[in-house]
């Protein structure tokens, strides 16, 4: 006590005179006097328990921002307001702001060495987000406001069209008229028309690029299409070079397709307007995107004969099956496979058909809004084949997600997002004429023809090039090689690339056309709809095999069969908890992806294709 009284005189005296020696004096007296500071101690080495503790805390923390999250878009796609919006972005911002923190908290345990499941969940914590947030709160909120505005603005889109004498239409409403229409103007007015929704997206989505770049740099990745790719349990090169392989083994049968379909639409509405060498326009092909060309069976079916041999609208409007019962036969198939009924909670809360006093977001999908079994859907059904076909498909997603509830929060999701896309469209193979049959929508089986291969050719095979491409698009905006004044050029220039096919009008860099797809404004990764194109018919041919199928693979369907059931249900309860090898192997038997399954399905179409273009400059 004397020691410090004794410097602190000092220190007053020396401050009371204006003597810089004196100051310098009473200064080194106090540090003298004063008692010696223990060195700081380091952090506690990290151990594996403090990282088991941390990722406990962390999961309860996410999974609680996640329900939240998903309630309030399930609010706001079903109730498009200015409120909902706000709520909406609130919502994300809270998941970008919890996911940020909790993945910079996680570097502590970066060079520890773990057990397989706690290494897997920092993994998966790193990624878990596709789009991440700078840590900056007002940038955090403002990449929140943006995502959520761009989807409403799509879901909000309409287009008034003066041919019509000002009717405004959504894009449900155009969909089933470009797919029957054959009058090139009309095609071309509702083509330009929904095309004219986007552009007030591009400054949106420009920013929108900058936020989410500098979120996945604080995690560590190079850009926000590297923290993509980097959620298929490889390498970002290793993946995007996989995603060519893949689509080098079907590349020859979508250029016999696209030959043949051009040619017959060159017939249709004159070499002037669809070439005999060259891309197809995009408006010509019966779909808003050139995405599937289904809409054209009518004019490509090989057996015109036989074209009608079953209708299945006609049957449904027949038998007076409304949206919901629709939706019961697609759960009718799931339980002929040894699968739970769905709980009453998704009779209850989900939404069939377009509401008429508010807007939503017709796109259909699957929700599951409290991650165990709180499962719904979300569509404007209609009664048709596409819709019939479409509803197994996201009741698909709501197995898939009721299935792998049980796990820890960072395990509920599917292999990879390839692996829920495929499985709905794995039992959409199986909705074919034997199935229909089966269940009494139709009275007998069609005549055997090339026509359901032609039918789903032109669904799947068309698809192949534009699953591929939308996030390419998106790769080389977010590495900053396609920089904003190119958005749009660059678009159309891989359209033509992988899909031969062209813009209907003149573009500039005033328009944003890829902003007209829904998932490029709703920040959702597309890569997945490719992998499922190709896990799909892998998982129907291994299926298929399992239950001893005799015939053609096209013609097999695995509608009540308890073993192909209980190998989805094996899948489907293993969620994201191994890589996803191991997940397709618990299915198939196989660790690598495989597109000689769809050559396997469609080996007799693409036999006959080759032959109708003998002579043809197929390519463009």
């Amino acid at each position: 006590m004397l020691r410090i009284a004794l410097a602190v005189s000092a220190l007053a005296l020396a401050l009371a005179c204006n003597c810089p020696c004196d100051k310098d004096a009473a200064k080194a007296a106090a540090t003298a006097a004063a008692p010696a500071q223990p060195a700081p101690d380091k952090p506690a080495a990290a151990t594996v328990d403090d990282a088991r503790a941390f990722l406990k805390a962390a999961e309860v923390e996410l999974l609680d921002a996640w329900i939240f999250n998903d309630r309030t878009n399930w609010v706001n796609s079903t109730f498009i307001t200015d409120d909902t919006d706000l709520l909406a972005a609130k919502a994300g911002e809270r998941v970008m702001e919890v996911v940020g923190r909790r993945s910079a908290e996680a570097t502590r345990f970066k060079d520890l060495a773990l057990p397989p499941d706690l290494a897997r969940k920092l993994y998966l914590l790193r990624v878990s987000t596709p789009l991440p947030a700078p840590t900056d709160p007002a940038k955090r909120a403002e990449l929140a406001n943006l995502a959520t505005q761009m989807q409403s603005l799509y879901g909000k889109g309409k287009y008034c069209s003066d041919k019509r004498n000002g009717q405004c239409l959504t894009i449900d409403d155009m969909g089933p008229i470009l797919a029957k229409s054959r009058d090139a103007d009309e095609q071309l007015d509702l083509w330009t028309g929904w095309h004219k929704v986007s552009p007030p997206m591009k400054p949106m989505f420009q920013r929108y690029v900058e936020l989410g770049n500098e979120g996945a740099r604080e995690l560590g990745f190079a850009d926000l299409g590297a923290l993509w790719k980097s959620g298929y349990d490889l390498a970002p090169e290793a993946f995007e070079a996989e995603t060519l392989r893949l689509y080098d083994q079907l590349k020859p049968f979508y250029e016999q397709l696209h030959c043949y379909v051009r040619a017959r639409l060159g017939e249709v509405y004159g070499t002037d307007k669809v070439p005999a060498a060259g891309p197809i326009p995009a408006h010509l092909l019966g779909n808003m995107w050139a995405q599937e060309w289904g809409g054209l069976f009518d004019l490509m079916a090989p057996e015109k004969g036989s074209s009608k041999a079953f209708d299945l609208d006609a049957a449904l409007a027949a038998r007076k099956i409304d949206e919901v019962g629709m939706t019961k036969i697609a759960e009718a198939f799931f339980s002929s496979l040894g699968i739970a009924p769905l709980p009453e909670t998704f009779w209850q809360r989900s939404m069939f058909t377009r509401p008429r006093d508010r807007e939503v977001v017709c796109h259909a999908s699957a929700w599951d809004i409290d991650w165990v079994d709180d499962v719904r859907i979300k569509m404007c059904i209609r009664i048709n084949e596409e819709d019939f076909v479409t509803i197994h498909h996201e009741l698909g997603h709501n197995y898939y997600q009721r299935a792998y509830g049980h796990l820890d929060p960072l395990f509920r999701n599917s292999a990879n997002d390839g692996f829920h896309e495929a499985l709905g469209d794995t039992i959409s193979l199986s909705v074919n004429a034997a199935y229909l049959k089966q269940i009494g929508l139709i009275d007998a089986l069609p005549p055997d023809s090339l026509n359901p291969l032609m039918k789903r050719a032109l669904e799947k095979i068309a698809f192949l090039p534009f699953g591929l491409l939308i996030d390419r698009w998106r790769w080389d905006v977010f590495s900053g090689k396609t920089p904003p004044e190119r958005y749009n050029a660059a678009w159309w220039e891989l359209r033509k690339q992988f899909q031969g096919v062209a813009p209907a009008a003149g573009r500039t860099e005033a328009d944003f056309d890829p902003g007209a797809k829904y998932h490029v404004p709703a920040n959702v990764p597309y890569t997945r709809y490719f992998l499922a194109a190709i896990l799909q018919f892998q998982f129907h041919r291994a299926l298929c095999k399992q239950i001893g199928h005799q015939g053609p693979l096209h013609t097999c369907s695995i509608y009540d069969n308890k073993e192909a059931g209980k190998r989805i249900d094996d899948m489907m309860k293993l969620g994201l908890s191994k890589p996803w090898p191991e997940a397709l192997q618990a299915l198939t038997g196989e660790q690598q992806m495989d597109a000689t399954a769809i050559l396997d399905y469609f080996a007799p179409l693409y036999d006959w294709l080759k032959k109708q273009n003998e002579g043809r400059q197929c390519g463009w």
